[in-house]
């Protein structure tokens, strides 16, 4: 039988991956930058793409952790309760998206392999959504697993990323190997489980911030 600190690491870990699964897969910036380059250059220029967010966000993730540590707790928990209203937000939005929902048609002219990366980190520096989430949503996380455990702060942090990531490799692939094999069904199908996932994570993040602490 699991101990009560086994079943809050596994918490933070399924709450990451979850997390992560929602932003790898929800309509943005990047996401169209991944599909745009596994277009016209195929599944390694999209994989190239999709690891922006492991060269862009570390300060973000930096300045929002610092930022959130440094909060008594009372604002942390209206934090936690405001980004699952949020993340809420964000699953709702991402429903009435995947109705009519169509993978983005490549441009015209390929960029070079570098200028894809670097138009890709100053895009995601400058996408609000990252800043929103990490001080919203994944700082509070963090910061309340950290007290627990470091361990559990950092299972948080690398399912995230697996999944965001991964999730952007795969959909890569998906539109690489075959440029016609993502329907225009196939993918409002990914994008209305992303949306019902983000809807469930949101709940539950706003359930843990009205909660006291501990539970």
């Amino acid at each position: 039988m699991r101990t009560k600190r086994e079943v809050a690491g596994v918490t933070e870990l399924l709450m990451g991956l979850s997390l992560g699964l929602g932003a790898g897969v929800t309509p943005g910036a990047l996401l169209t930058l991944v599909i745009t380059a596994s277009l016209r250059g195929g599944f390694r220029s999209g994989v190239r793409l999709a690891c922006v967010p492991l060269l862009s966000d570390l300060p973000v993730v930096l300045l929002a952790v610092t930022a959130v540590g440094a909060l008594p707790q009372v604002l942390l928990r209206v934090l936690s309760v405001g980004g699952g209203l949020y993340v809420v937000y964000l699953g709702v939005e991402t429903l009435r998206e995947a109705r009519a929902a169509l993978p983005p048609r490549p441009g015209e002219d390929a960029p070079s392999s570098a200028r894809e990366v670097l138009r890709g980190v100053v895009v995601n520096l400058l996408n609000p959504h990252p800043w929103l989430f990490w001080i919203a949503v994944g700082s509070p996380i963090f910061v309340s697993a950290w007290d627990r455990a470091p361990a559990y702060a950092l299972a948080f942090v690398g399912g995230f990323y697996l999944v965001l990531v991964g999730s952007k490799v795969a959909l890569a692939g998906a539109v690489g190997a075959g440029r016609h094999r993502l329907t225009p069904r196939g993918y409002r199908l990914l994008l209305g489980a992303s949306g019902v996932l983000l809807a469930v994570v949101g709940a539950v993040l706003t359930v843990r911030g009205l909660l006291p602490r501990g539970l």
